[in-house]
């Protein structure tokens, strides 16, 4: 079974008063850190950029097997950047994040191969969080039909299951630069156990 990636890194980071996708996280950015966990599970990830796109190509440049894209509707939100990253595929499932999560753990992606369904969504103490796994020709309705005007709309309407892990990281994501000091915070903590 072939397994790809899309991460999301499109957005304006307008409340984070930065371009949080470069804000170093432990030793790499955010981008990296997020892209680089998943790319071990994956034989190719599409990262869907828009804004500032140039950096996330800098950052991403030696990166094998990782492709940037450029969404030329990123003004319009983040579900223009699923679709983008969509048509990309050629694999049979893939796993969907925003590129703000820098603090999943490999773990996490390995639990959600574990199951065998067609939408798959991770649970920290019964809290939905990312990545998300779909099976691509199911989620490749989306390109093909108008009534869905975000992911959950799909995913809720396709029907998802859930899988509980240990990971507070698939909650965490940055949208301001409070959220990063603590996710920074906790990273630095789990990392040192």
């Amino acid at each position: 079974m072939k397994i790809e990636g899309i991460v999301l890194a499109a957005g304006f980071s307008s409340r984070a008063g930065t371009f949080k996708m470069g804000l170093d996280f432990n030793g790499r950015t955010v981008i990296e850190r997020c892209v680089g966990v998943m790319k071990r599970y994956c034989s190719k990830v599409y990262v869907v950029g828009g804004y500032r796109i140039e950096i996330i190509e800098e950052i991403l440049k030696d990166y094998r097997d990782v492709e940037v894209v450029f969404n030329e509707d990123f003004k319009d939100g983040m579900f223009s950047s699923v679709k983008v990253g969509i048509e990309k595929l050629k694999g049979d499932k893939f796993f969907l994040t925003p590129g703000d999560y820098p603090a999943v753990k490999g773990e996490t992606y390995e639990s959600l191969l574990t199951a065998d369904k067609d939408i798959v969504v991770p649970t920290f103490q019964g809290r939905k969080g990312h990545p998300i796994l779909i099976n691509t020709e199911v989620a490749r309705e989306i390109l093909n039909d108008d009534q869905y005007s975000n992911l959950k709309e799909f995913t809720v309407s396709k029907g998802f299951s859930i899988v509980e892990v240990l990971d507070r990281g698939i909650l965490q994501d940055i949208d301001t630069i409070n959220d990063y000091k603590e996710l920074l915070k906790l990273y630095k903590a789990y990392e040192n156990k």
